[in-house]
């Protein structure tokens, strides 16, 4: 008898449900999208029914597509966008939309959060800034300002945890999304009762929570009904995205990391012991892997860099791409190729939508750096190239300085698939690059972490070994000393520049 696994992923634009087989092979996959809305400048919401009618209809998509029978399906691993507010009344019902991970409302609330109980216990308690993308200055927005709403409710959920309401009518959570709340004692893997107090939320409101590959709840009768008559299949905790990726690709032992060169890029790391970075400029999570933590760096224009470049300087690829059916990406770094590692002094930072690591900017701009009359097209493809992956470099030096010991990356996203930008990456970093045959991400890791509650694997790393494989290598070569040199004179541009970026910003708020 075949058995199967189903990953569900609640993400920002989307649920998407993939279904496996024990080896870890993908037998379907399906997206649902939903709308997010904007009624505000600067805030991001969606309806939690949104997220339910989506993940009913992927889930009920994969089945039929592969003609599986509902008693085949072994467990079932949620996965999703983190930090959002979802608030129920007594009842179970939603009282607003949920206040989403990238909605920025909550500067002020933020700040006094950090006022009362003071960055050094906030750092200390839940590894992390108090950040407006996070779940508790959510709670204290809403109170401040929707007092209506605040009187009714009795219970605050996260976005894949209200999925997981509604698919067994129970109210659980895991360790790696509760990170993100700033309401979680990270290093104790519980709820810290010194931030609910000081943020004045009932522990009530909280559920309870679980280790990842835990079976936390069982799909109900009324879910069954509605999604494909899975009624009592085991539901284990999952993660949040970025952990449940993270073992989607293997990066589950100390020594792993990972480099994912989407718009965004993020550094992963997972860490046997919990590490904090002293000045919170990098995340510090449970991980989804029972026992370990997890450290993270987000820089916010990687990909997004080149596609940027692409767009406003590739006009002439881009027309040989609609001729020719090449890539214009690919005739972009062929030619960038060509150019000496450094660029012969030509520097690029990549913050063209401010940044987030090492410097909690939105002020933060792109530059060019050190152009001169022998730099052409392609020195500045490949400077962005560059630049990007010592962006990238800057997460990993901080990882490094609290002791981790960082062997192999693994580079995902799309910026990934460019051989140049690989070894650019080997290079910069002096550290191996490594790709994995499976690109399903977040999805893919709910699903194995569902394999581990089910019994089909023995623990993450079982599953791991047992569903991925390594399909490519890519050592340091002969640039890594001159990457060496080049690397702090990028570093000291922005301290020399932050307080340029502040005035520009202001002139420019002034004349729009």
């Amino acid at each position: 008898m075949a058995v199967y696994l189903l990953g569900i992923d609640v993400g920002t634009s989307g649920s998407k449900a993939i279904l496996i087989d024990a080896a870890g092979a993908i037998k379907a996959s399906a997206t649902t999208e939903y709308p997010l809305y904007t009624p505000q400048p600067l805030w991001a919401e969606q309806n939690p029914s949104d997220w339910w009618a989506a993940t009913v209809s992927s889930i009920k998509r994969v089945l039929q597509e592969e003609g599986v029978r509902p008693a085949d399906v072994a467990g079932v691993g949620l996965t999703g966008q983190m930090h959002g507010l979802v608030l129920l009344d007594a009842q179970g019902e939603v009282l607003r939309p949920c206040i989403m991970w990238n909605d920025q409302r909550t500067a002020a609330q933020c700040a006094a959060i950090t006022e009362k109980v003071g960055l050094e216990n906030v750092l200390r308690l839940t590894g992390n800034p108090i950040l407006p993308g996070f779940t508790a200055p959510k709670i204290v927005w809403v109170r401040e300002n929707e007092p209506q709403v605040y009187a009714n409710v009795a219970k605050a959920l996260l976005p894949k945890d209200y999925v997981r309401y509604r698919l067994t009518g129970g109210f659980f959570g895991e360790v790696s999304d509760a990170s993100g709340t700033s309401m979680f004692d990270v290093g104790r893997r519980q709820w810290s009762d010194e931030m609910l107090q000081a943020l004045e939320v009932p522990r009530a409101w909280l559920p309870e929570v679980t280790e990842s590959p835990e079976v936390s709840a069982r799909i109900s009768a009324g879910a069954a009904a509605e999604t494909g008559r899975l009624e009592g299949t085991p539901v284990v905790g999952g993660g949040g995205d970025q952990a449940a990726q993270a073992v989607g690709t293997g990066i589950v032992a100390e020594g792993v990391v990972s480099a994912t060169l989407g718009t965004s890029g993020v550094v992963f790391a997972a860490s046997d012991s919990y590490r904090v970075e002293p000045q919170g400029r990098l995340h510090a999570f449970c991980h989804a892997v029972p026992g370990m933590w997890h450290l993270m760096g987000v820089m916010l224009s990687a990909a997004g860099s080149f596609r940027w470049y692409r767009d406003t300087l590739g006009e002439v690829e881009r027309a040989q791409e609609a001729q020719t059916g090449r890539d214009a990406y690919d005739i972009l770094t062929e030619a960038a190729a060509e150019v000496a590692p450094g660029c012969e002094g030509l520097l690029f930072l990549p913050y063209l939508t401010g940044e987030r690591t090492p410097y909690p900017d939105p002020n933060a701009r792109g530059v060019f750096f050190g152009l001169t009359l022998r730099h052409g097209k392609a020195h500045m493809t490949r400077a962005v190239l560059e630049g990007v992956s010592y962006g990238l470099l800057d997460s990993l030096e901080l990882m490094r300085a609290l002791g981790l010991s960082i062997e192999q990356v693994r580079a995902s996203g799309g910026g990934a698939r460019s051989p140049l930008w690989r070894q650019i990456l080997a290079d910069v970093f002096d550290t191996e690059i490594v790709t994995v045959n499976v690109t399903e991400g977040a999805a893919y890791g709910a699903a194995l972490l569902a394999g581990v509650g089910a019994g089909i694997y023995a623990d993450v790393l079982s599953a791991c070994e047992a569903a991925l494989r390594l399909t490519g290598r890519t050592e340091p070569g002969p640039a890594v000393s001159t990457y060496a040199d080049y690397y702090p004179r990028y570093r000291a541009l922005y301290p020399a520049l932050a307080p340029e970026f502040a005035a520009i910003a202001e002139v420019v708020s002034k004349h729009l």
